[in-house]
């Protein structure tokens, strides 16, 4: 990714972003023609040159990112499904392991969608755990498919979690956010300027 194009959907997503109720919130952003257009070109950028032939999305904020980064990289898009959602013919699928809630979830893609010669990209809004995406990767791979990593808006990986993930991309480092005041201690505290600096605490509900 350039330094612009990096920069630029960086600044837009920071513009909107805030914390409501200790929840990250993300989806002024979309509502943002601009802003929308430099974080899908700030998510294509850096896989232009890796020979991508589809992407995949996880409902709901992977389908509406996922498809408009395929469009802008000029391949297909392919759903990934949780739980029971309507998804006819054969189906390829796993279980993730427990996400920060302790939840899992059973992840689907059509089967007929990938094989042998595509390499499949994942884009989505923020990877935590990873639980998802190492699921989405185990999916893609039962299928024939190569992985091509991913692509997301926030990276909150852990580091002993990215070799089953393999590379990714972002826009921004989770501690590049503001802060969530809901998390912050009482003014005076003394540990209100450490806390300040390790940026926000675990997304919750954004997690890929």
């Amino acid at each position: 990714m350039s330094a612009s194009s990096a920069s630029y959907a960086a600044q837009h997503t920071l513009k909107h972003f805030r914390w409501v109720n200790g929840h990250a919130d993300v989806w002024a952003v979309f509502r943002d023609a601009e802003a929308l257009r430099a974080l899908v070109i700030g998510l294509a950028e850096p896989v232009r040159a890796d020979g991508v032939t589809a992407v995949c999305g996880i409902e709901s904020r992977g389908f509406l990112l996922g498809a408009a980064v395929a469009v802008e990289l000029g391949v297909g898009f392919v759903p990934v499904r949780k739980g029971i959602g309507l998804l006819p013919g054969d189906k390829a699928f796993g279980q993730t392991a427990p996400d920060y809630r302790g939840l899992r979830h059973t992840l689907r893609l059509q089967r007929e969608m990938l094989g042998e010669g595509d390499r499949v990209l994942l884009v989505d809004d923020w990877i935590e755990t990873g639980a998802q995406a190492a699921t989405v990767r185990a999916i893609v791979e039962q299928c024939g498919a190569a992985w091509a990593g991913c692509s997301v808006l926030v990276d909150q990986l852990s580091d002993d979690r990215r070799a089953c993930i393999g590379p990714v991309r972002s826009v921004l480092r989770a501690a590049e956010l503001p802060a969530d005041a809901l998390a912050l201690p009482a003014p005076g505290s003394p540990k209100e300027l450490e806390t300040a600096t390790q940026g926000p605490p675990p997304a919750r509900e954004l997690e890929a």
